[in-house]
Formats: C-alpha cells, sequence, structure tokens
C-alpha cells in the first residue's frame, strides 16, 4: 500500500483542463483542487499541500494575485508553485518568477513534461523538508530544539492573542548537572539528558504541547490553552516522572538522585505583553525555584 503521498493542489476555472491534470498526476499523488482563488486559498491554509500548479487567468482572483496571497501567509508561504498558463512570453514569465513560483508549464499539457516537473519540484521539497525537520531538533536528545520552540511560542502567542486564551510555559534545570559531569563524566552527562528528554516528551499529553531541549541543562515547554493551574500540575507530573528514573546523583545537595527545578508562568497575550516577557517570568520563576533549595516549582501566580 501506497504510504506518505505528497499531495498536489490543482488550481484551474475549467474543469477540462482539472480533469486531464487529475489524469496525468494522479496515479502517483493525492490530487486535490479548486475552480477559484479564495477557494484555492482557503484549501491551501487547511490542507498544506506539498506543490500547487495555478493557472494564471481566472475569473475574480488570477493567478498572480493568488500567488501573492499565498507568499504573504506565514501558512502557505512555503509551498511550491507552478503556474500552469497558455501565455508563454517572456514578460509574463518573469512577472510570476518575480511573484515567486518556481516553474512554468506551458497549455496544451504534455503529460511527459508535467510528470517530470512535478516529480523533480516535489523531490525538492521532500529534501527540504528533511533538512527544515533536522534543524529543528536536538542532536543529542532527539527532542525539538531551541529554534522549534522559538517558532512554536510565536505561532502559539499570536494565536492565544486572537482567541485570548492563556498561554503557559515551564523553564526546567537540572540541580547541579555540572557537579553530576564532574563526577560521573561527560558520556553519563549525555545519557541523563537523553533520559530526561524521553521522560519529558512522554509526558505531554496533547499535540501542541511542546518540550524542547533550551540549551545545556535546560528544557522548557510550551503549554497553549494552559492557565496557571494546570501549568503546574504539569510541573508536578514532571517532577513525578524524573523521580521515577532514580537517576542516582551523589553529588546533589538537592537530593540522592538527579532531580530538576521548575519556573513555571502563564499569561493571556495582551498589547502589553510579549513573547520574551513570559519567558523572562518564568525564567525569574526558575531563578527563584534554585534559591529556594532546588528541585522546587516556583510561579508567578
Amino acid at each position: 500500500m501506497e504510504i506518505n503521498r505528497q499531495t498536489v493542489l490543482i488550481v484551474d476555472d475549467m474543469p477540462s483542463n482539472i480533469e486531464i491534470l487529475v489524469g496525468v498526476l494522479e496515479s502517483d499523488y493525492e490530487v486535490i483542487f479548486a475552480t477559484r482563488g479564495e477557494e484555492a486559498l482557503k484549501i491551501a491554509a487547511a490542507q498544506n499541500p506539498d506543490l500547487i500548479l495555478l493557472d494564471i487567468v481566472m475569473p475574480d482572483m488570477d493567478g498572480y494575485e493568488v500567488c501573492a496571497k499565498l507568499k504573504s501567509n506565514v501558512k502557505t508561504q512555503d509551498i511550491p508553485v507552478i503556474f500552469v498558463t497558455a501565455k508563454d512570453q517572456e514578460e509574463d514569465e518573469s512577472k510570476g518568477l518575480n511573484a515567486g513560483v518556481i516553474d512554468y508549464i506551458t497549455k496544451p499539457i504534455r503529460p511527459a513534461i508535467v510528470k517530470a516537473r512535478v516529480h523533480n519540484h516535489l523531490e525538492l521539497k521532500r529534501y527540504r523538508d528533511s533538512l527544515k525537520t533536522l534543524s529543528m531538533i536536538d542532536g543529542l536528545t532527539g527532542i525539538p530544539n531551541r529554534r522549534q520552540f522559538d517558532e512554536a511560542l510565536e505561532s502559539e502567542w499570536r494565536r492565544a492573542r486572537r482567541n485570548q486564551t492563556s498561554l503557559a510555559i515551564l523553564m526546567m534545570d537540572i540541580d547541579f548537572f555540572k557537579a553530576y559531569n564532574d563526577h560521573y563524566g561527560h558520556l553519563a552527562g549525555d545519557d541523563c539528558l537523553r533520559q530526561l528528554a524521553r521522560s519529558l516528551a512522554e509526558v505531554m499529553r496533547r499535540p501542541a504541547d511542546l518540550v524542547a531541549r533550551y540549551g545545556g541543562e535546560e528544557f522548557v515547554v510550551l503549554l497553549p490553552e494552559t492557565k496557571i493551574e494546570g501549568a503546574m500540575e504539569m510541573a508536578g507530573r514532571i517532577q513525578a516522572k524524573v523521580k521515577l528514573l532514580n537517576i542516582a546523583h551523589g553529588h546533589s545537595s538537592a537530593a540522592d538522585r538527579v532531580t530538576l527545578s521548575i519556573g513555571v508562568a502563564a499569561s493571556v497575550p495582551t498589547d502589553k505583553i510579549m513573547p520574551l516577557d513570559l519567558i523572562k517570568q518564568a525564567d525569574d520563576c526558575l531563578y527563584a525555584a534554585k534559591q529556594n533549595g532546588r528541585n522546587t516549582i516556583k510561579s508567578n501566580l
């Protein structure tokens, strides 16, 4: 059975043109279609196709305008667009390339050309997606890195501000990790980080909940649509999970096993609060947890 088939969105106001392209591509890809620009924009934002074949001449909104709107939307700006058109003059091609399209296919449709160009651009898309995924993962622990956290925070912040829902952050630090490395060695320290990362990931319950390695021995959790009470509950579950690991730490004054200090902050975004403000609140709470003897939780409640 075919799995992970890439998706192609065909946008054309002529059903006969859509039928031809579907016939050429449906054996190799998932094919969806739209007959109007507005419809195409909604489908692209909702389904995130891997490639868009876009007609230039359409009623209400032409291909240039559709392409411009796709490139201005953070959800769709990275989707490659190929113009399919009867126009093949040099000035039209230049205008399209300046609008952000990656290639042209001219009518009448030649199946072999369509297949080759779609295949080549989808392979490039698959490669770029793979590189992007790797760039978002921490190489040691296998969980999201700070870059992925920063992007997720920006996205969830906008959503929380739009919906006026609470967003929570947990900043976590391994207690006396330098002493752990000095005593047990850096290989053991790396293994400790991997075990903790795996356990933290297991505690996350919802698809949007994100745990990332923030740097060194510090981890961070992003909890959309979560008030401070729910965030504190999550922090408690995390500490309980880490305790179950029972990783010996003979050079910690907090406990005889590896523990975490956790700072918790939650807020509903407003014009006066920025994402960095919420991070600082969580970081300040983490500092307070360390000052309070470590292996504890402090919040901005």
